[in-house]
């Protein structure tokens, strides 16, 4: 099997902007609001679903839009629920489904974490950006257009 080295390279540079873009906004939201990039995740995806027509996502749609096993989500939303920032209920229509949904305290934290998260991720793109390997990376995200919507935050998890 033939090895394409610009395609390996362009993948280690990805993951390490990816990796870098994390970590930066971890750190933020942890020192700021005791928020990890996950739970982040998982607030904001649900916070816009509701936003955007009323619905509620289901776990196994949790799950797919945050880019977690159906195991890890359902232990995220538990400590997110322990916390007061989620609900679970059982879908009306199917007693299989559990729906998820942001709590008033969840939202006002995710308020509060949302410009910290944008800030952040200024941030870790402005030094990425000083890095080579990652310029042109960083060029192409900045000039993504989101076509509706997004489902999450942008921290390319």
């Amino acid at each position: 099997m033939r090895t394409e080295p610009g395609l390996a390279q362009g993948w280690c540079a990805l993951s390490a902007l990816h990796d870098r873009i994390e970590a930066h906004i971890e750190r933020a939201l942890q020192a700021g609001h005791g928020l990890s990039v996950r739970e982040y995740s998982v607030l904001d995806v649900l916070s816009r679903q509701h936003e955007g027509d009323g619905g509620h996502f289901r776990m196994n749609e949790l799950a797919d839009a945050v880019v977690l096993s159906q195991s890890a989500t359902t232990r995220l939303v538990n400590r997110l629920e322990d916390r007061g920032l989620l609900t679970r209920y059982l879908c009306p229509t199917d007693r299989r489904g559990i729906y998820t949904d942001v709590t008033e305290a969840g939202r006002r934290l995710l308020d509060e974490a949302r410009p910290t998260n944008e800030t952040a991720l200024r941030e870790a793109l402005d030094l990425a950006e000083r890095r080579p390997e990652l310029a042109p990376l960083v060029a192409a995200v900045r000039t993504l257009q989101p076509t509706a919507p997004p489902a999450g935050p942008p921290t390319l998890s």
